[in-house]
């Protein structure tokens, strides 16, 4: 029982360091793409790199368990969620000028 305990945490911790490492990387993306000469090149490589990482790590941490898979995917989850609880809100300003920039749909 503690053997088992031990290896859930250890996969949900697992699990985060990969939340950590894929939303992390998304971050740098974000903000080296705003100022990169070829933006959609970085951002397609950054998502198949970061894909790549994190379902490695998921096969990897599960183990052919399905107990070990669920821990792993929670901590993944449960940094997601304390990144957007961190991360500081986007200026009124900030939002009014990225509002203008975005394409419109017109009917």
């Amino acid at each position: 029982m503690t053997n088992e305990l031990l290896t859930l945490v250890l996969s949900l911790v697992a699990g985060a360091a990969l939340g950590a490492v894929f939303f992390g990387g998304l971050w740098w993306t974000i903000r080296r793409g705003l100022v990169s000469r070829r933006p959609a090149l970085l951002f397609v490589g950054s998502l198949l790199l970061r894909s790549a990482i994190v379902i490695a790590g998921f096969y990897f941490v599960a183990g052919g368990t399905w107990k070990t898979l669920l821990a792993c995917l929670a901590g993944f989850v449960l940094i997601r969620v304390a990144l957007v609880r961190l991360a500081p809100p986007l200026p009124d300003k900030g939002r009014a000028e990225a509002e203008a920039t975005w394409p419109t749909i017109q009917n």
